[in-house]
């Protein structure tokens, strides 16, 4: 008699993966229970799919190793891998897929990325982030933050942004150049929701290659750039606050961004500016926030940037 074709699920133990997962002790709470259990499930469908041998699974494993050891303070390793592999991308789609009854929809989100910092000032309406020397472009970055329902400005928002310099680094990947806070700023809107502070106009910039991320990307056979962008974390109590980054419209990087951050909403236009005594550019950028659930605790905000 003729044998039955020998496939992924029949040469292997077709229990050991329920096994596993049944060893999961009582006092697991459901949630740890639902994303854990799914997590082995697809980690062993993965191995025995792809026939995983014992060189790669502990390629895998010095891998992850070298995640941790690169990682400090002030390095994110573990993010960047989940940025460059899409993960931080679709897990903020899903985090912030809006139900709304209108044909409107709230401002896009995007991802935090590793270098926001809990730190930053607040600074005066119109004032600077600039505090050291670059080669940039100065912009006038202005807006209002609005209620997605009444369209009426929110009062006491708090827009923080951050950015890297002209070089392609963050203030704390560059104690050499940047004094601590450099390029970083809260401002809080006004009685009718506008909000005005002096940016510069962003410039791409590569991710780290020295470590597990960049050996990634080079296995993948990608580039390690990130378009220009400027990050931006709006709030106010009464709304669900919104993290995301702008894009200018006339970067090369848009359409093979490294992280997978862009999205067309998220692109915008800086615009000559005259008579300016700082900025020589223009950019308008707006910000609709959807209102938080009476009977819900406001969606928490990061308190680090690790």
């Amino acid at each position: 008699m003729a044998q039955p074709p020998v496939t992924s699920s029949t040469k292997f133990d077709p229990n050991f993966t329920q096994n596993v997962i049944n060893a999961t002790g009582p006092k697991t709470s459901p949630r740890a229970r639902e994303v854990l259990s799914a997590l082995i499930k697809h980690v062993h469908d993965f191995t025995r799919e792809t026939e995983l041998s014992v060189d790669e699974w502990m390629m895998g494993v010095q891998f992850l190793n070298a995640v941790g050891q690169i990682s400090d303070s002030k390095r994110n390793e573990g993010q960047r891998i989940s940025d460059v592999i899409g993960l931080e991308s679709l897990v903020d789609e899903i985090a912030h897929k809006h139900m709304v009854e209108s044909d409107e929809i709230p401002t896009s989100s995007s991802i935090l990325g590793p270098f926001w910092s809990p730190n930053a000032p607040f600074r005066d309406t119109g004032a600077s982030i600039i505090q050291d020397p670059h080669k940039g472009q100065v912009a006038l970055m202005h807006g209002r933050v609005t209620d997605l329902n009444t369209k009426k400005g929110i009062p006491g928002a708090i827009v923080d942004i951050w950015q890297a310099s002209s070089n392609g680094k963050y203030d704390f990947q560059d104690p050499d150049n940047q004094s601590d806070n450099n390029l970083r700023g809260k401002f809080r809107t006004d009685k009718d929701g506008y909000y005005t502070l002096i940016c510069l106009k962003p410039t791409p910039y590569s991710l780290p290659t020295d470590g597990p991320a960049g050996t990634l990307l080079n296995l993948l056979d990608r580039h390690p750039m990130r378009p220009a962008h400027i990050h931006l974390m709006i709030s106010q109590d009464d709304y669900k606050p919104v993290v995301n980054q702008i894009f200018p419209r006339e970067d090369p990087y848009l359409t093979t961004d490294a992280v997978f951050a862009v999205k067309d909403d998220l692109i915008v236009d800086f615009k000559p500016l005259q008579g300016h005594k700082e900025a020589t550019l223009d950019l308008e950028y707006n910000i609709v926030l959807v209102p938080a659930p009476k009977d819900k605790t406001p969606t928490s905000l990061p308190t680090s940037h690790l």
